[in-house]
């Protein structure tokens, strides 16, 4: 699904450690051939001149269309709003802070935007993705519910997390918001949840069960749990439960906190199946309060790529009410209810549309308070 029409054109950028890959986005689609060139990660002038190098093949490319901005997602720690790059892991020549927007900026005169990939990835499902299709879906079916606040999740190489409020992207204060990877390990309350909600989380638990001290892949484990493959099938499962049961705790408190939707993409969720059922029950699960049990989450969550759980969901159990003292009747929607499901965007995607639109979403709000000033004085 992509609802974007907009005609200007966004230079973006994937940036790994190894390689960066520069293209070009109008209308949300990729509109010339992606430029692969090497990051040169350990220098930091290569690094730079290869970055200028690809965003000015890119804008080579183009001509005689003329891009109006850039946006893309870069690993942090950074200081995004003012597009300043932190001491980056995969990034070893970044140290003491790269000004990487502004620098961007001055030789390309357009506006550079610079955000993590978790916050593009849930900004992206929330225009183009898991909740347009909430919204579609409860509209066919006359339900006259919207959701307009989405939590974004990321499983791969970590735990990535990124917070849509109000159809509006929230990066905090400080640049720090969607932290989830940071929150505490439900089974080993002295380690971070990413040290189960990972690649290297998946092996660990493998590696411990099995006796195996081959490093298999997070694929090869899924077919091992699936008996595609040989190995230690219970060891398998329990590696998916493991980062499941330390995943719900986490989310547990996420809705918790901000009552929205959820959306998983990354490399993991393609082990839903394993995954997913685990949460639900969690959710579904109580939690002590001086000998009273109360939820663990207040809102029914619904796995939306269920059949049985989307039917449930789609269902209107709206009523009305009687105004007291008047005539009149107002609906009332008593049961609260929060979907989760996989994009079908793709990561990728996802992250890409995501910086697309906050780009554009920047520059209109740039013109209207320009219009705003201009009035006023």
């Amino acid at each position: 699904m992509n609802e974007i029409k907009d005609q200007r054109i966004v230079m973006t950028l994937d940036a790994g450690g190894t390689n960066f890959v520069f293209s070009a986005l109008q209308q949300g689609i990729e509109i010339i051939n992606p430029i692969v060139l090497a990051a040169n990660s350990t220098n930091l002038d290569k690094c730079l001149k290869a970055l200028i190098s690809g965003f000015e093949q890119v804008k080579n490319a183009l001509a005689p269309k003329i891009p109006v901005a850039i946006s893309f997602a870069f690993p942090g720690p950074a200081d995004y709003k003012n597009g300043i790059i932190g001491d980056l892991p995969n990034f070893p020549s970044f140290r003491g802070g790269i000004a990487l927007g502004p620098m961007l900026e001055e030789i390309f005169n357009i506006p550079t935007l610079i955000n993590n990939d978790g916050d593009l990835f849930a900004y992206g499902e929330a225009v183009s993705g898991f909740l347009p299709r909430i919204n579609s879906l409860l509209h066919e079916n006359n339900i006259e519910r919207k959701y307009k606040n989405l939590i974004g999740i990321t499983l791969g190489t970590g735990f990535g997390g990124g917070i849509v409020v109000n159809n509006q992207i929230c990066l905090g204060d400080n640049s720090a918001a969607g932290e989830i990877w940071l929150t505490r390990n439900y089974l080993d309350p002295k380690s971070i949840a990413e040290e189960s909600v990972s690649i290297r989380g998946i092996h660990r638990v493998y590696a411990r069960l099995s006796g195996d001290g081959t490093k298999k892949t997070p694929l090869e484990i899924y077919n091992i749990a699936k008996g595609k493959s040989e190995g230690n099938k219970n060891a398998a499962l329990k590696a998916f439960e493991e980062l499941a049961v330390v995943m719900a705790e986490s989310l547990a408190n996420a809705i918790t906190l901000l009552d929205a939707p959820i959306v998983f993409g990354g490399g993991i969720s393609g082990a839903a199946e394993f995954i997913i059922p685990k949460l639900i029950a969690h959710f579904k699960s109580t939690i002590n309060d001086q000998g009273k049990e109360l939820p663990r989450v207040i809102a029914e969550v619904f796995d939306l790529d269920n059949p049985v759980a989307l039917k449930e969901f789609l269902t209107n159990d709206s009523q009305y009410v009687q105004v007291p003292f008047s005539d009149k009747k107002v609906a009332y929607t008593k049961k609260k209810r929060i979907p989760i499901g996989i994009t079908q965007l793709g990561a990728s995607n996802a992250i890409s549309l995501g910086a697309y639109t906050l780009a554009l979403d920047y520059l209109d709000k740039k013109n209207l308070y320009a219009i705003g000033f201009q009035k006023e004085f």
